[in-house]
């Protein structure tokens, strides 16, 4: 079966990928998308500003002045708040593009998958997209070039922690805010890697120690009986939460073969619903630009693709477990070659002198389903990753599949009527993509109609849709809540979860929606406590109703 499928004004054959789980370390100075090698959650691993936290990408609410898109990257406050470290060097790309056209069929297979992952490859490999390049000359200044837009490629410099004014060759306005800002993401990060039997969370685990990382224990929403060495310990409550032990010796696996519960017949739910990061600052990096400045068709490029990245400067000899030179030698040789024959380039020398480190496009994907490999940072273009992502989608759902069937909701995981969460992973796509196919291509079930403000014809997404390329898809003529782009008060981790339900007849024989695991209501009657929906519902402190919209830091 091939499919006619068009994505983002090109025509390529057929659909799909993934799904995604968040993965997101640390309790201080925690990151929640980032390479192994910069993160620190590891015992020897020092906080970095290269390792980039959220994107978040929304059309802004205020159109008076025409359509504009904010785009907001944070990122560690490393050497401190409002303070950016001088061999750092920020990229935010941006390719404004036609919406896709969904297929008109639910009829798809592997094939179709890989096929779509090899024709989002082609559009990224010749996709120029333009970008915000900001490096520190001094610590308080920034130099912004402005590469590849329609009106040309311009450099100027701010202040740091001002709001400042750029006006543009062509006559537009872009405001850009670099400084310090309480943290946007507001979630129970200890709740999830509860969830994942991550090793690092509750135990002091260096980065070499890579086989105690993810347990070998199965994934939960609720706890196992007999795992002691993440279940809740009302005798050291505050384990994971800013308290790590020594880990135990192997070996670490589960012999169990039920759900814990509680006196009253209760399970006992992994997360708290705590916000882990109120009171916590990052840096940023935020721009509010208008639409006609990105695209000279803005009446049918009504999708923004977004995604961020951090660069080191080699001489500086940071993030060291990621090598300086990681290109090929043909590679080398070719841009040699093609060095001989075009004129000079000044910021394409300059990008030379830095390698990459970090990057974030669709929120927790990468870190996610790559499972934070140094080596799999790769942007928008992630399409060698796709079986990776079906083996890895297999695995989590044998454990979140029959958590979700406990608590009485229906799940698109097939597990086979499971009793109890499993441990079970996979060495080849073809035998997980059965189990995981319902969840790849079923329809994401928005709450209500209040993302599309004026009752367009939008289809709705389905989830191979959003994680394939890596980027964040901010659609103008939506409200740019997720999946349609990211806005700050979005709970996405708890949307996360709600992708393993059943979106057609999940809750009680009715629709799910991405926003059912956030109703009270649910929680109030499940057997389980605490009786809280999985993540906060609002940040620590108020977002603002103007620029730069992240909140003040503390």
């Amino acid at each position: 079966m091939r499919i006619s499928y068009q994505i983002a004004g090109r025509s390529v054959a057929a659909v799909a990928l993934l799904l995604g789980w968040l993965v997101m370390p640390a309790v201080r100075g925690a990151d929640h998308n980032d390479p192994n090698a910069i993160n620190s959650i590891f015992a020897d691993i020092p906080p970095s500003a290269a390792d980039l936290y959220d994107l978040f990408g929304f059309p802004a609410d205020d159109r008076t002045d025409g359509e504009k898109v904010v785009v907001a990257l944070t990122f560690a406050p490393v050497p401190r708040t409002g303070i950016f470290d001088t061999d750092l060097l920020y990229r935010l790309k941006l390719d404004p593009d036609a919406r896709s056209v969904p297929p008109r069929t639910d009829d798809f297979d592997l094939d179709d998958l890989l096929d779509y992952a090899g024709a989002a490859k082609d559009k990224y490999l010749e996709l120029k997209a333009a970008e915000v390049r900001v490096s520190f000359e001094q610590p308080d200044r920034a130099k912004v070039s402005f590469i590849g837009f329609p009106s040309g490629t311009f450099t100027t410099t701010v202040a740091t922690n001002e709001a400042e004014r750029i006006e543009t060759p062509d006559g537009h306005t872009v405001r850009i805010f670099i400084g310090g800002r309480d943290d946007a993401f507001f979630n129970d990060l200890p709740g999830f890697f509860r969830s994942i039997n991550y090793a690092p969370q509750f135990y002091d685990v260096p980065l070499a120690q890579a086989e105690a990382r993810e347990l070998p224990i199965p994934k939960t929403l609720i706890e196992l009986e007999g795992n002691t060495l993440f279940n809740f310990d009302p005798a050291n409550p505050r384990h994971g939460r800013g308290v790590k032990e020594d880990l135990p010796p192997a070996p670490w696996g589960w012999r169990g073969d039920r759900f814990a519960r509680d006196a009253d017949g209760n399970f006992r739910f992994v997360y708290s619903g705590r916000d882990a990061q109120a009171f916590f600052n990052v840096n940023a990096i935020v721009l509010e630009l208008p639409l006609a400045f990105l695209t000279t068709s803005a009446a049918t490029e009504r999708v923004v693709n977004a995604w961020g990245e951090s660069w080191v400067l080699k001489a500086a000899s940071k993030v060291e477990a990621v090598p300086d030179e990681d290109r090929s030698p043909f590679r080398r040789f070719w841009d040699g070659l093609t060095a001989l024959f075009s004129p000079p380039d000044e910021l394409a020398e300059e990008l030379k002198r830095y390698k990459l480190v970090d990057t974030d496009g669709v929120p927790f994907a990468d870190a996610a389903l790559s499972e934070r490999r140094d080596e799999d940072q790769r942007g928008a273009d992630n399409r060698a990753l796709v079986r990776t992502f079906v083996r890895r989608l297999g695995h989590l759902g044998w454990g979140f599949g029959p958590s979700i069937s406990a608590l009485g909701l229906g799940t698109c995981f097939d597990h086979d009527d499971a009793p109890v969460s499993i441990h079970r992973t996979y060495d080849l796509a073809t035998t997980a993509f059965p189990r995981v196919k319902e969840c790849l291509f079923q329809h994401l079930n928005m709450p209500d109609g209040s993302w599309n403000p004026r009752g367009l014809d939008i289809p709705r997404k389905r989830l191979f849709e959003v994680f394939v390329p890596n980027v964040c898809a901010i659609d103008m003529d939506t409200t740019g809540t997720w999946p349609y782009g990211r806005r700050l008060e979005d709970q996405v981790a708890t949307r996360f979860v709600a992708i393993f339900l059943d979106m057609d007849t999940g809750c009680g024989g009715g629709p799910c929606t991405l926003e059912t695991l956030a109703d009270q209501a649910l929680w109030d009657s499940a057997p389980i406590v605490p009786k809280t929906p999985p993540n906060p519902l609002a940040n620590d402190k108020e977002f603002l109703d103007h620029f730069p919209y992240l909140a003040e830091p503390w």
